[in-house]
């Protein structure tokens, strides 16, 4: 079953082996005035450094730059050391409200016109808010930098002026919606929420998450953000980092032009570190719409940074990550419980270590005993501990991962950023390698002891609405009611601004430079005589080699009344081999630092690789065993065939699955094309292990296999490396068989129950045509960029930005070898469900009828013209390219003809099929909410209403 929280030894951080980065060496002597040079680190060889230069600015910006020049693309990233702790009493959620504030326009910037602006130059852009920092950032082509520091600088010193009461409202309701789509509408969305509550003393910093009360958003105004600005977002408590294809002294001439003039703003102090202690056990039961009950139990630690913390990390990965866990041992493989996990969540100031189980539906005996057994298992660590061999497994994937990070500018960037932000050190990788060698069993059972064993501790049982006595103790904390301080409002008098003095004129965008080259990589092919053919290309950036190798054997492979069985099978595949069983594959893995999937899709089933290059032999040796020698055990199907009916429960909870499979059901009927990918409850009920073997013997088979290869790897050593897939004889696949669609009659909403929703999911669909990479389906992609295809597009500007129904909304066209679909889609607020329909119709009426501007033809074809700078970056883009070359039988050169398609396509050419495609009386309307309410609403329409019964 799929994670649902993601575990605690997270060592992506260790960044990677410099050694592959082109780095510049820049001549300081002519540094503009103003800025100074701090430090500068140089590549190590056999060291694991990310490379970079440090300087500051007089108003106290720091500046961190890392060149590489090996493609054509920047990222910018500007942290602010501002998070939610830093919030008042009573105004949470400030932060992450600025955040979204921050994208609204500045001085010289006009409304929505920052998204546009990174749009349009071919880019992608977001900002993120936890507990101790928001930042802010852009992966643009390397010509558009300039305009990137424009852009960033012009919000630091020119937003407040730009911000209206209006704006603020519209954000606001934005947050409350994000809140309700991924909180309060989510299963198991406010577990963290009361764990915070329970964990931290009321005041404590982290004792409310970022997200914030919606009752202190509705209380304040917008100089109160206003005052939240001035007091935190000054160049004295940014950092500004830059990593790709720069030119260091003429970035910082750029960082001086924009920066250097913005005021610093008040200081800012680190804040003290604030772990804490409990005082006793708390027991804190959550009711919510779910059906498998889960227990979480957690732990006060120390700080972000604090000498425990790779050992407690240590110490997570015994306990609770993978199939060599200890509580994976003891509570999935003895199918007490359907998921497990143990991870220390280290922030600033204080950090928590949790464990928590899911249990099955439908269990009667509740969590007391899976808690029991979590207990036990814990008392089992404390006599066994952890082996050097388990500590040498866990180093071994931290430094390969170290090398896989730095695969893209972006993670290389992130990194240098954060840990300039929290530790004043932005290379902290070979450092952080160092102390993970340093540590010991003895070091792990030592933070074993002090933080865990006998500690107290709080213990969250998460229970279906009514069925309390499920819990794991009857609940004797519940979260008081909140002592909140008179609220004191923000007068305009209030607020002291910092004007920039600019010697330029800041109202004129800068020109971008001379335009990028991307190139397509240089691609090589191999057909064996078994069958198989090999698409591949060198990537020597890292020494890495990342490896797919797919198969006919997709769920549209298998028949009528046995959906679910590629999925299955493939899991199954992962279940250990004739000579290996899980936990020694797992060991091997990780000592190796290598990865390797099976994962079924819906023609093909992957067998995913990826490697450090000098390990790529040990590794496929693995493969070879786990494809060739299954085991294919009896237990472990029915196992795994218990936890995926359980996990397409989990799924079938959530609104957004209610909204795909009624899409599936309205649009393609009866036929094979309406199937849910995992199967339903029937149809897996149906599954043997006869079933599967039989799958296996039919379908994985060299007939029509596809390999795809990208790594530091040339292509002789690929042929002698595959030489186990080229010696593999095997039959060819059974075909497919196409089904005729249903014709759909006149519109109808179909209204699908989840009651007590404080949200409505809302569709258009229609069939659509099959995928195509520069026919008519790609045209008809084009033509709705402006319509719902963007953040800009108007969709989403009017239900978003204009109305505040929803957190975003948007419309896609899905399609595979055989059928297609349009979907426009928003999530709204429960109360909004009607305007949003017809606010709907009317964008896609006017678009249909009118189609798009001049003006916005323009701005299609620049974004979309120079996107091709960001899509070669990483092994994993590439091979995601090459694949859809295979998968879809392509060009080569296919991505260069869409974009000559897209430099000459005719307005009146997107305008008609707009007009074809768009328009909203084709199609069927879908409505996921709480129906007593909602139908009375939607009947007012004068469109059929009719209940759809999903398919589980």
């Amino acid at each position: 079953m799929r994670k649902i929280w993601f575990g605690a030894l997270s060592l992506a951080i260790l960044g990677g082996c410099s050694a592959y980065i082109d780095y510049d060496v820049p001549f300081f002597s002519s540094l503009p005035q103003g800025v100074t040079l701090v430090e500068e680190v140089e590549a190590q060889p056999g060291k694991a450094t990310i490379p970079y230069s440090k300087y500051q600015l007089e108003n106290g910006l720091t500046v961190i730059l890392s060149p590489d020049h090996s493609d054509p693309l920047v990222h910018v990233d500007v942290t602010y050391h501002v998070g939610s702790a830093r919030e008042e009493i009573g105004k949470s959620g400030f932060a992450h409200f600025f955040e979204h504030m921050m994208f609204q326009g500045s001085e010289h910037v006009g409304d929505q016109e920052h998204f546009r602006i990174i749009t349009e130059a071919g880019g992608r852009l977001n900002g993120t808010t936890n507990r101790d920092r928001t930042n802010y950032f852009e992966t643009v082509p390397a010509n558009q930098l300039e305009k990137m520091l424009w852009l960033e600088s012009d919000r630091m010193g020119y937003l407040l002026d730009a911000v209206s009461q209006r704006k603020f409202e519209v954000q606001r309701d934005t947050v409350k919606n994000e809140r309700a789509q991924n909180y309060d509408n989510r299963p198991y969305g406010l577990i963290w929420e009361k764990m915070g509550e329970a964990m931290f003393p009321e005041g404590h910093p982290y004792s409310w998450q970022t997200i914030g009360y919606v009752e202190d958003l509705d209380r304040v105004d917008v100089n109160d953000l206003k005052a939240f600005f001035l007091r935190w977002y000054g160049p004295n408590n940014a950092v500004l980092t830059i990593g790709g294809d720069i030119d260091v002294e003429q970035t910082l001439e750029w960082i001086n032009k924009y920066f250097a003039p913005i005021p610093r703003g008040p200081e800012v102090e680190r804040a003290p570190k604030q772990p804490v202690t409990l005082e006793r056990d708390k027991f804190v039961t959550l009711e919510d719409r779910i059906r498998q009950p889960m227990v979480v139990l957690g732990w006060p630690t120390e700080y972000r940074g604090h000498e425990s913390q790779l050992a407690l990390n240590a110490l997570a990965t015994q306990l609770g990550d993978g199939a060599n866990s200890m509580l994976y041992q003891n509570l999935v493989k003895t199918e007490k419980a359907l998921d497990v996990g143990a991870f220390q969540d280290c922030s600033e100031l204080s950090c928590a270590f949790y464990v928590y189980a899911m249990a099955p539906s439908g269990d009667s005996a509740g969590l007391k005993s899976l808690y029991d057994d979590i207990m036990t298992t814990l008392a089992e660590f404390e006599q066994h501990g952890i082996s050097q061999q388990r500590l040498d497994q866990i180093i071994g994937v931290a430094e390969a991962d170290s090398v896989f990070a730095l695969q893209s500018v972006e993670g290389k960037v992130t990194q240098l950023a954060s840990n300039e932000t929290f530790f004043a050190q932005p290379d902290r990788l070979q450092s952080q390698l160092d102390r993970l060698k340093a540590v010991t069993p003895q070091s792990v059972m030592q933070v074993y002891k002090q933080y865990v064993n006998g500690h107290h501790k709080v213990t969250l049982s998460v229970v279906p609405v009514g069925k309390t006595q499920l819990a794991a103790a009857t609940a004797d904390f519940v979260t008081p009611a909140r002592r909140l301080p008179v609220y004191s409002k923000v007068s305009e008098q209030d607020l002291e601004y910092r004007r920039p003095v600019d010697n330029f004129d800041r109202s004129v965008m800068p020109e971008i430079a001379q335009g990028v080259q991307a190139h397509m990589p240089e691609l090589y092919r191999m057909f064996f005589d078994n069958g198989v053919e090999v698409l591949g290309t060198v990537s020597s950036e890292t020494p890495t080699v990342q490896l797919d190798i797919r198969f006919p054997a997709g769920e549209r492979y298998v028949r009528a009344g046995k959906e679910g069985l590629a999925n299955l099978t493939a899991a199954l595949l992962q279940e250990g081999s004739q000579h290996s069983s899980l936990e020694e594959l797992h060991a091997r893995m990780d000592k190796l630092g290598s990865k390797v999937s099976v994962n079924a899709g819906n023609y093909t089933t992957s067998v995913m690789v990826s490697s450090l290059e000098k390990n790529l032999p040990q590794t496929l040796s693995i493969v070879e065993e786990v494809l060739f020698a299954p085991a294919f055990k009896q237990e472990d199907f029915d196992r795994l065939k218990k936890q995926m009916l359980e996990g397409m429960m989990y799924q079938h909870q959530k609104p957004s699955w209610l909204a795909s499979q009624a899409t599936r059901q309205v649009l393609f009927g009866n036929t094979i094309y309406q199937r849910s990918g995992e199967g339903s409850l029937a149809s897996l009920e149906s599954l043997t292990l006869d079933d599967v073997k039989q799958f296996y013997r039919q379908h994985y088979t060299p007939q029509g296999a596809q390999v795809v290869v990208v790594g530091d790897i040339s292509k002789k050593e690929v042929t002698q490396q595959l030489a186990f897939i080229q010696q593999w004889q095997g039959e060819t696949a059974p075909l497919l068989r196409a089904e005729k669609l249903p014709e759909l009659g006149k519109q109808k909403i179909y209204l699908v129950n989840k009651p007590h929703s404080p949200q409505s999911i809302v569709r258009f669909v229609r069939q659509g045509l099959p995928f195509d990479a520069t026919g008519e389906a790609y045209l008809t992609q084009l033509a709705n960029f402006n319509l719902a295809g963007n953040f800009n597009s108007r969709l989403n500007q009017n239900l978003r930005e204009d109305k505040g129904y929803t957190y975003g909304a948007g419309g896609y066209l899905a399609a595979n070898r055989e059928i297609g679909a349009l979907v426009f889609s928003a999530q709204v607020r429960a109360n909004a469900t009607l305007p949003s329909i017809i606010e709907m119709q009317k964008e896609l009426t006017e678009y249909s009828a009118s189609g798009m501007t001049t003006k916005e033809l323009d701005f299609l074809k620049l974004a979309v013209g120079q996107q091709d700078a960001l899509k070669y970056e990483t092994p994993g883009q590439k091979t995601n390219l090459l694949g859809s070359i295979l998968s879809y039988s392509l060009d080569e050169d296919y991505l260069q003809q869409r974009n000559e398609i897209v430099d000459t396509v005719d307005r009146n050419v997107l305008n008609g099929l707009s007009k074809k495609w768009f328009d909203p009386s084709q199609y069927q309307i879908i409505v996921v909410g709480d129906a007593q309410s909602l139908k009375p609403q939607l009947e007012t329409l004068n469109i059929p209403v009719e209940e759809l019964e999903i398919v589980h």
